[in-house]
């Protein structure tokens, strides 16, 4: 049996030391959660999924990984900086010039809400309405867009592979089972994906409790932090 746990808890706490530090996709997350929940939920699978992803390839192929992200490291967190400055620059620029209203209104209207708001689409008072049809397609469409955007946004951060290339090299032969390194990886993708899911559900209470004039400026304070994370991770210049 401790063939089997000591690595998942070695998982666990290698996806927590991952996930946990607050960057910027931590900021990200959090806003993402202020506007809809759902989406939000399904940007940090997009996360969680690619620190999974990481950790499967580098316990399979860990040293390999280490040596050929190592050379263009440098580029490859200038690819970053820029994805996330363009990120920063859209969201400052859509920054409403005055309070917005309090996103809880929408939720309604959209049918099934983040609180579960039962069956909203099973209702029958305003079935057939056009407009229902097209809210239920675009609930169904973000998500797995959101899913996609976050997941290729934690993707081009070098860090996280050679993260996990580190750990999974110096644990060496007690990942070399078959066991022992499902068991691994199993933690890392739980512990990541509870703390995402966090994240949002820290998000989503924020984004239900602050006031619009403050909701505003923690988007701008927030995608400032975008863009001084952008700047942090770009130097120094390949």
């Amino acid at each position: 049996m401790n063939d089997v746990m000591t690595p998942a808890l070695a998982g666990a706490v290698a996806g927590l030391g991952v996930a946990m530090p607050m960057g910027a996709m931590s900021v990200l997350l959090l806003q993402e959660a202020m506007r809809d929940r759902r989406a939000a939920a399904a940007a940090a699978a997009g996360v969680a999924a690619v620190d999974l992803g990481y950790a499967a390839l580098a316990t399979a192929l860990g040293p390999w990984v280490a040596s050929h992200v190592s050379p263009v490291e440098a580029w490859v967190r200038l690819v970053s900086a820029v994805i996330l400055l363009a990120i920063a620059a859209h969201g400052l620029a859509g920054s409403p010039a005055r309070s917005a209203p309090a996103p809880v209104a929408p939720a309604a209207v959209d049918g099934p809400g983040p609180q579960g708001g039962g069956g909203g689409g099973s209702g029958g008072g305003d079935a057939g309405s056009i407009g229902g049809a097209g809210r239920t397609a675009t609930g169904l469409r973000r998500p797995s867009r959101t899913f996609a955007r976050y997941a290729a946004l934690t993707a081009v951060n070098p860090t996280t592979a050679l993260y996990f290339a580190a750990l999974t090299t110096a644990q060496g032969a007690a990942l070399g089972s078959g066991p022992a390194g499902a068991a691994f990886l199993l933690g890392v993708g739980v512990a990541s994906l509870l703390w995402q899911q966090s994240l949002v559900a820290l998000g989503s209470l924020a984004g239900a409790r602050i006031s619009p004039t403050a909701r505003v400026w923690t988007f701008r304070l927030g995608y400032g932090l975008v863009a001084a994370y952008a700047v942090k991770i770009a130097l120094p210049l390949p």
